[in-house]
């Protein structure tokens, strides 16, 4: 028989947080860094706990250097050659300690990884990033990484569930990717019908994290700065996003010119038909596309809307009363609402 979970399960939407009584006197006293010592890698960090995704119209070397300097990291996407790697390398030594090297779980994919990670000294961060987290391939991937790698940090999934957010922690993961479908251009919940609502994604799998001493990234659903301070409020040590990211001179691709003189850049999920006819040559037969293309007008550089997301995590904390990000998840309390925001204009940013 089929089996049904009837506990309410929440996703941004549906929540706002309850403001609290204050003693900050302005939003520039609130700090925005966060400081963690990961489970298995033993690795400390300090900075802002945003990670821009590894979609390779967001995790571009361009993004990289902007982003570093304000202290959020960067996954890098796959398909950079090691070539690129070693040119950024030796232009921008300063910003490797805030990238990530991506990598898929095949053989292909490690040996690129290992290339990576055996010729550039400064890089600390590992993503091991599929669309499906609940392998036993995958896990073991992760066992492997991590006993060629034990002094990386090493970030894994995607999954969106306590069961299997501790057996990628005890594989060896220090960071777990959550979500599965809540992304902006992916299609995995209309394709297959599976999925969990984010927000309670992260509460569940939060608490199986820290209850071990590992930590957890929620990752996609993101539509405003605000869902981003629900996303910590709710446990996440940090938010990975690429919609909020997308548009701007760092992001891959061209900036394309309309017939009307507007702008726009593409971007598409990684698996998109876009995306696998750009780096497959194509759609295999035995599976469907999972994203979509979308045309994003174009904002600019990314510094400006980063500076946005900042402003509105600062104002956050002093609405809650919290002196720094770090004490969101302790101090937040969140209301269900039918609707968060008055859309009457249109404008939901």
């Amino acid at each position: 028989m089929p089996k049904i979970t009837d506990d309410i399960k929440l996703d941004f939407k549906d929540v706002l947080l309850c403001p609290k009584r204050s003693t900050l006197k302005s939003r520039s006293e609130v700090d925005l860094n966060v400081e963690y010592q990961f489970k298995n890698s033993g690795k400390k960090y300090r900075g802002v706990p945003i990670l821009a995704s590894n979609m390779d119209t967001i995790g571009t070397f361009e993004m990289a250097r902007v982003l570093s300097k304000m202290g959020l990291l960067t996954a890098i996407h796959k398909f950079y050659t090691l070539e690129e790697w070693e040119s950024f390398a030796s232009q921008y030594p300063d910003e490797l300690n805030r990238v990530t090297a991506t990598s898929g779980c095949s053989d292909e994919d490690y040996k690129r990884l290992c290339d990576i990670l055996d010729h550039i000294e400064g890089v600390k961060f590992i993503t091991l990033d599929v669309a499906n987290g609940y392998t036993c391939q995958f896990l073991e991937f992760v066992s492997r990484v991590r006993k060629s790698y034990p002094q990386h940090i090493i970030i894994a999934g995607n999954v969106a569930t306590p069961e299997l957010t501790v057996d990628l922690l005890e594989a060896g993961a220090d960071l777990i990717k959550i979500g599965i479908g809540p992304g902006s251009v992916c299609t995995t919940r209309i394709k297959t019908g599976v999925g969990y609502p984010q927000l309670s994604a992260v509460l569940e799998c939060a608490e199986a994290a820290h209850r071990l001493g590992g930590h957890i990234i929620s990752d996609g659903g993101c539509t405003c700065p605000g869902d981003i301070v629900k996303a910590l409020g709710a446990g996440a040590d940090f938010v990975m996003t690429g919609a909020m990211l997308a548009g701007h001179d760092e992001c891959g691709g061209e900036t394309v010119v309309k017939t009307d003189g507007s702008k726009i850049k593409l971007f598409y999920g990684m698996a998109s038909q876009t995306a696998m006819m750009k780096r497959y040559n194509g759609v295999a037969e035995y599976r469907c596309a999972e994203g979509k293309t979308v045309e994003v007008p174009y904002r600019g550089p990314v510094q400006n809307t980063v500076l946005d997301l900042l402003g509105g995590l600062r104002s956050a904390c002093t609405y809650v009363g919290c002196a720094s990000v770090a004490e969101l998840s302790d101090k937040c309390t969140f209301v269900r609402c039918q609707q968060q925001a008055n859309f009457v204009y249109g404008n939901k940013h």
